[in-house]
């Protein structure tokens, strides 16, 4: 249980490591289905390949768009792609390191389907068994007045009358499951190969530019992190406003005796005034939306010493004519 809880919580640490959980999962899930699912070829000899090409590459495709989907580092890689330069400059290294994380993410639950059907055999005896040459095989059943493209075409359907007590079949299967199974292991050990010589020249670049490219890349995951947060808290407490608002602009002018209200507690009045600072200045309709409009064209300049300038608010008192009375500043 302990561990169960220490892998939750690697999980949860950061988006990455949430990416790299759902593509696992994903990887899984493609695993499971493969092995639920019950592969039948028509055994027909104009469909037999289009069909099992289809089983091979059409889940994967749909796996790898899936894996696009839900992957976090898609959205901040568009956002960043598409954003108008504004008071930030656009960086094109952090954008292929995104593209780069999320391909590679988005590409395992598919990777993982092909091999398992390559290393299965089925879907290839289903779509190569008519290429087969028959010479190099003896007890081709030759007596069903059919014509050989048909009899090969029937290879993957182990239960069909004119293979019975034959083994023609057997010999065909197993030829072609070799092969498929020596495409799969292949295509495993390259992408083994690629990733150990991958992982042993990455000394040779220059590191600081990569630990500088993974910098901001997070950097900008998080930022929009908190930017969400920072939106949604603020949308809570200008609603919160706007429905307290309009009850009490609902009531009607009703004279109440009642007790004087106990003095407020000094923690009451930090949790009114910390309400009152989440608003930020930001309390009508048009000025959310030029700030939203302001964050997404310009995006401020990523440098912490500038101190934000916060405008303040004053009032000046006015008679009924508008001439000012006195000012509280």
């Amino acid at each position: 249980m302990e561990r169960l809880k220490l892998v939750l919580q690697y999980f949860q640490s950061n988006s990455e490591s949430i990416s790299n959980g759902i593509c696992v999962i994903l990887a899984l899930i493609s695993v499971k289905l493969y092995t639920s699912f019950d592969f039948n070829c028509p055994c027909i000899p104009q469909y037999n390949k289009m069909y099992a090409l289809g089983v091979m590459f059409v889940p994967p495709i749909i796996l790898f768009l899936l894996g696009i989907l839900i992957n976090r580092h898609t959205g901040v890689m568009l956002e960043e792609w598409l954003r108008p330069v504004g008071k930030r400059k656009k960086n094109p290294a952090v954008v292929k390191y995104l593209f780069s994380a999320m391909m590679q993410r988005a590409m395992l639950a598919p990777m993982v389907w092909i091999l398992v059907t390559l290393l299965d055999g089925k879907c290839f005896i289903c779509a190569f068994s008519m290429s087969v040459d028959p010479k190099y095989f003896s007890g081709i059943p030759n007596n069903t007045g059919m014509e050989l493209v048909k009899i090969l075409a029937k290879v993957p359907c182990k239960e069909d009358i004119i293979f019975r007590n034959n083994t023609f079949r057997k010999a065909v299967s197993r030829y072609v499951r070799c092969y498929s199974q020596a495409i799969g292991w292949s295509i495993l050990l390259v992408l083994i190969l690629l990733g150990a010589v991958g992982r042993v020249i990455k000394p040779c670049f220059n590191h600081a530019n990569f630990l500088q490219t993974r910098y901001w890349s997070n950097y900008l995951d998080i930022e929009q992190k908190l930017f969400d947060e920072t939106c949604i808290l603020h949308a809570r407490v200008f609603a919160r406003k706007c429905v307290v608002q309009f009850f009490e602009g609902m009531r009607e002018d009703v004279w109440l005796r009642l007790p004087r209200p106990p003095v407020r507690t000094r923690e009451e009045k930090e949790e009114e005034e910390e309400e009152h600072e989440r608003l930020h200045g930001i309390t009508r309709h048009d000025q959310v939306d030029h700030i939203l409009n302001t964050w997404y064209a310009y995006k401020p300049e990523l440098d912490v010493t500038k101190i934000a300038y916060r405008p303040k608010v004053y009032i000046t008192w006015e008679d009924k004519e508008g001439r000012a009375l006195y000012s509280d500043v």
